[in-house]
């Protein structure tokens, strides 16, 4: 079964989200819901600086928890992010509609599939 690695789950509310979430750092996150005490993973993402922002960005839309983790560069969040991604199914099973995309200066392919690795 795969694993996130995140602390949480949280509510996804402001309040939650400076509590718990108190470093301005890169990081990742998952976004869903409880059901029977566990988290289903609908959405994962990242922060390229700051996942306290980021997080807060998605306040007041489809989810109700989150759970997340610093990473110590934005290359890390991106390899996490692609990692999270392919692990929970893709575009098939989440609610991402679309790969994870790079930071637009990197030539970073992902560790997982090797997309962006001919581009």
């Amino acid at each position: 079964m795969p694993s996130l690695s995140m602390q949480g789950p949280y509510s996804l509310d402001n309040e939650s989200i400076d509590e718990y979430v108190t470093k301005t750092l890169p990081g990742n996150y998952a976004l869903g819901t409880v059901n029977d005490y566990k988290f289903i993973v609908k959405y994962v993402g990242r922060s390229d600086t700051d996942v306290n922002a980021r997080l807060k960005t998605w306040v007041g839309k489809n989810y109700t928890r989150f759970k997340f983790s610093y990473a110590t560069s934005s290359k890390a969040a991106f390899a996490k992010e692609c990692k999270n991604f392919h692990d929970f199914g893709g575009t098939k099973k989440l609610d991402n509609d679309i790969h994870p995309g790079r930071p637009e200066d990197s030539d970073w392919g992902c560790p997982v599939c090797g997309v962006y690795d001919s581009i």
